[in-house]
């Protein structure tokens, strides 16, 4: 059996510890479950993130501008081999800081076009309301993987299509935590992630 490691980054893009930090934790966990995985975490949790205001310094520079949270992130990002990028639905789609995190990934690819190509993604997205934006906010995080040359990957048919959707009922972990449905869809999306990495990157 291949047991060379599997990296994976899980990173919870609310700025509560609350649902969004609980199922990328799960995410994380189940992962090791399946064997030879080393897993790392991020959460923009009381961190600063600013905006990214295309100002192209990074171009210029090869680097961004601002000094922030997000050179935490960076390396980790280019340390991974899957990345499970976790949000909260707010107005039906991902958090302003799901989107400030993606954005800001210009800085990488301004240095190497490259940076993110090959490693496989997964999206999660954890809303309020059952049929809050959950998809919606999948399809945009599943958008950013595209854009960046990344592998993206769903659960498969029968509950998971496009990625892991939890229905919380606004109730925090607790909710996130009583969501069987949504639980199971996270876990064929995740089982769905390492089994993509071994195959396209030689796991």
């Amino acid at each position: 059996m291949n047991t060379k490691m599997i990296k994976i980054l899980g990173i919870s893009a609310s700025p509560r510890k609350a649902a969004t930090d609980y199922v990328v934790r799960k995410a994380l966990k189940y992962a090791g479950e399946l064997g030879a995985v080393e897993a790392r975490y991020f959460s923009v949790h009381r961190k600063e993130l600013k905006f990214c205001i295309h100002c192209d310094h990074c171009i210029r520079k090869g680097g961004c501008i601002y000094n922030d949270g997000m050179l935490e992130l960076y390396p980790l990002l280019l340390w991974a081999d899957a990345i499970i990028i976790g949000t909260p639905v707010y107005q039906g789609t991902v958090s302003g800081q799901a989107k400030v995190l993606m954005d800001r990934c210009r800085a990488l690819v301004a240095r190497d076009v490259h940076a993110l190509s090959g490693k496989v993604g997964a999206a999660v997205a954890i809303g309020g309301d059952r049929s809050g934006g959950q998809e919606i906010a999948i399809r945009t995080i599943i958008d950013f993987f595209l854009i960046n040359e990344m592998i993206p990957v769903g659960g498969g048919s029968f509950g998971a299509n496009l990625g892991a959707s939890i229905w919380s009922k606004d109730k925090k972990a607790e909710g996130a935590a009583a969501d069987s449905v949504g639980l199971e869809s996270l876990y064929k999306t995740v089982k769905r992630l390492v089994e993509a990495c071994r195959i396209y990157r030689g796991h």
